[in-house]
């Protein structure tokens, strides 16, 4: 039989990658731990498709290195690399069934077929697909051909795991169960996965780390509750969740914290090391309430310009003088019409200055 792989780490160190005059990856560098799921997110063009493919071997990096498992491989083809990769068109082979789809790796590996046969069965059972031996693809629901495409990628027991995008051709219900399949095998078999997705719901939902990639460029990387709670700039604001980006007035600092004020409303905030006077603030929607009548504390008065029904909540854009702010109402019995006026109670929780950059 083959022998197991252990999960290895990534290191890039100053990696490039150019085509022609194009900076595809500019000067990226990080390191995944073993064992770990990190997450590479970021809108289309960023350049995290290409980071992934470097990692494979299927592209070679301008310049800096590349190490998986402190081995260096910035030179190495993909068949040289204990890596597998599940690609966003699966790519099963469609003239071979389930079992000699998922046995092609090993058995050209030099595995016998009779041991290629048994490896692949015990990762077809590992993700749920006991008894699909002789199904053709054609044949198979776009999650089971997910499945099959996973299952062919763990056969081979590689360092790292690699999956591009590998959710996009799945429905919303099906992608939520497909997704938590996937840090489920992670996790049980304790492997090193790198996972591209430009979904952000996804990327905090299954990753240990998530790097946040603009422009070619790292532009934060960390924790999904540090991302979410303590965006770097306003661009990782803007893209993990939907923040309001409004404008505040700094004042005076009490050790860590200050008082900021938004719309009329006093709120005690971290400061984040920003200077007094004039501040962005990220403000979630679940950090507000919307009012039907004014109360008796301070809120922020607006008027409802969009109204958008969605069965378990109501949302809503609020014109106000701070700018629109975009509102979550799971709590709704009569829903706001267009034009209505409204209040915007602010939480203590779900709003963070935002670094300038």
């Amino acid at each position: 039989m083959m022998k197991r792989s252990a999960p290895a780490s990534v290191e890039f160190r100053s990696v490039i990658k150019r085509y022609g005059t194009v900076v595809a990856v500019d000067d990226v560098s990080f390191t995944i731990e073993p064992s770990t799921l990190v997450t590479l997110l970021g809108p289309s063009g960023c350049g995290k498709t290409t980071t992934l493919r470097l990692i494979a071997g299927l592209e070679m990096p301008s310049e800096g290195q590349i190490l998986i498992g402190d081995k260096d491989v910035t030179n190495l083809s993909a068949a040289e690399r204990d890596v597998s990769m599940v690609f966003q068109s699966y790519a099963l082979f469609p003239h071979m069934n389930v079992i000699e789809n998922v046995s092609y790796g090993p058995s050209v590996s030099g595995l016998g077929k009779a041991d290629a046969e048994a490896l692949a069965r015990e990762k077809l059972k590992l993700v749920g697909l006991e008894g699909y031996d002789k199904r053709l693809p054609s044949e198979l629901s776009g999650g089971q051909q997910q499945r099959v495409a996973v299952a062919r990628a763990l056969v081979l027991e590689p360092q790292v795991l690699l999956f591009d995008e590998p959710l996009s051709n799945l429905d919303a219900k099906l992608r939520r169960r497909v997704r938590e399949d996937i840090r489920e095998l992670q996790r049980s078999l304790n492997l090193t996965v790198v996972y591209v997705t430009h979904d952000q719901q996804e990327a905090l939902a299954v990753s240990d780390r998530v790097i946040v990639m603009s422009n070619a460029r790292i532009a934060q990387s960390g924790a999904p509750r540090d991302l979410y709670e303590a965006p770097a700039n306003r661009f990782v604001a803007d893209f993990i969740g939907d923040a309001n980006l409004v404008t505040g007035e700094l004042g005076q600092k009490s050790g860590d914290k200050a008082v900021v004020r938004v719309g009329g409303v006093m709120l005690n905030l971290p400061h984040r090391d920003q200077a007094p006077g004039e501040v962005k603030l990220a403000i979630r929607p679940e950090a507000i309430t919307l009012e039907p009548h004014k109360p008796g504390r301070p809120t922020i008065p607006g008027s409802i310009a969009k109204a958008a029904y969605l069965g378990t909540h109501m949302e809503y854009t609020v014109a106000t003088e701070a700018g629109e702010f975009f509102v979550v109402d799971r709590h709704f019995a009569r829903p706001a019409a267009i034009g209505a006026e409204v209040w915007l109670s602010l939480a203590d929780h779900g709003i963070t200055v935002v670094p300038a950059g």
